[in-house]
């Protein structure tokens, strides 16, 4: 099979030649895991490790410094950089709408146009990796609202101003409705997945409950849901942390495909997994990142990825990848045997 070939018979459910591989890392990752290999070739390296996949993104304006370190993006959120031996980390502070007084703070602020992104380049990047599965955006509907607004005003806001949670996700879906519109315009319907993102989930549970999330996320999911699937496309829907209690729901609005599940404990592992939810859903991810790839070995790594692959991969419904992007305290020799555990 040639790498899309692979990704699409994953996704529908049947057995590939071997399990699709996906990668992707934060920036000190991949030039750890570059200077390791020993070139700065990004596909060079992709097409090494065999990975079935391409991330696709349309350009947007640059971030700006607001003093004292503090960084912004285009759309409120604040950060700083912390340095590591690979090149620096992003770390989130309060965002621009923490101290909004009103909700006429929020009306007034100065809100991102999908005009400020550039989609020309989708459609020859499309044409360049058209042998490979192809992913698109960045979409977030919930979390992101809530960097920009600081994760405890949001949370405030949900119980004492929920018009101003509403107001702030509608902002959301809207950019992102047209974003991903006019990226399959750009590419002709190209685009095999969707991204669409929300951390719901802490170490051992969901952050908010089942009907705060009925109430404040799932509305705004669906419509991106079955946006995306007007599209032509699937969705793949990432949420860190035991969000078990809310998969069944996330079935219900549509998710084609669940990343990155963390292993969190027993109710995340992969064989619980694909009994109860293996004929409904697509799984991604799931190599460990709080434990085995930063601190275990390289032949933990590969009996844990081909654990993964036959439990997960049984009969289709899994593509290879880690727990979320791989960070800079991974060793490079255990991003290699992620990609070196299953024969060639």
């Amino acid at each position: 099979m040639i790498p899309r070939e692979r990704v699409l018979a994953a996704l529908a459910h049947q057995q590939p030649d071997r399990t699709p591989f996906d990668f992707w890392a934060e920036e000190p990752a991949w030039n750890r895991i570059l200077q390791f290999a020993g070139h700065n070739d990004r596909e060079r390296l992709l097409k090494e490790l065999g990975i079935d996949i391409r991330h696709l993104d349309a350009p947007g304006p640059a971030e700006r410094e607001v003093g004292d370190g503090v960084f912004q993006n285009f759309w409120g959120e604040r950060y700083i950089y912390r340095q590591t031996p690979w090149g620096p980390m992003r770390e989130d502070v309060r965002g621009a709408l923490a101290d909004a007084s009103g909700l006429g703070d929020l009306e007034s602020f100065s809100w991102p146009s999908p005009d400020d992104l550039d989609h020309s380049p989708l459609k020859d990047l499309a044409r360049k990796h058209e042998a490979y599965g192809l992913i698109y955006g960045f979409a977030d509907v919930w979390q992101r609202p809530g960097l920009v607004r600081g994760w405890e005003q949001m949370f405030l806001d949900m119980k004492e101003r929920p018009e101003w949670s509403h107001f702030l996700c509608r902002k959301f879906t809207d950019f992102y409705i047209e974003d991903y519109t006019r990226a399959a315009e750009a590419t002709n319907g190209r685009i095999d997945l969707y991204l669409l993102i929300s951390d719901l989930g802490m170490q051992h549970g969901p952050l908010i409950s089942r009907m705060t999330f009925l109430k404040f996320v799932a509305p705004y999911l669906l419509e991106m849901i079955d946006h995306i699937h007007g599209l032509g496309a699937r969705v793949m829907f990432h949420s860190c942390g035991m969000i078990r209690p809310l998969i069944p729901v996330l079935i219900e609005l549509g998710v084609d495909v669940l990343d990155p599940i963390q292993p969190t404990g027993p109710e995340m592992a992969p064989g619980k997994l694909k009994t109860d939810f293996g004929e409904q859903l697509c799984f991604h991810g799931g190599i460990d990142l709080q434990r085995l790839l930063p601190q275990g070995n390289p032949d933990e790594v590969r009996a844990t990825v081909r654990h993964y692959c036959e439990t997960l991969g049984k009969g289709g419904g899994y593509i290879l990848a880690p727990s979320h992007f791989f960070q800079p305290d991974v060793p490079p020799e255990n991003v290699m045997a992620v990609y070196q555990a299953l024969p060639a």
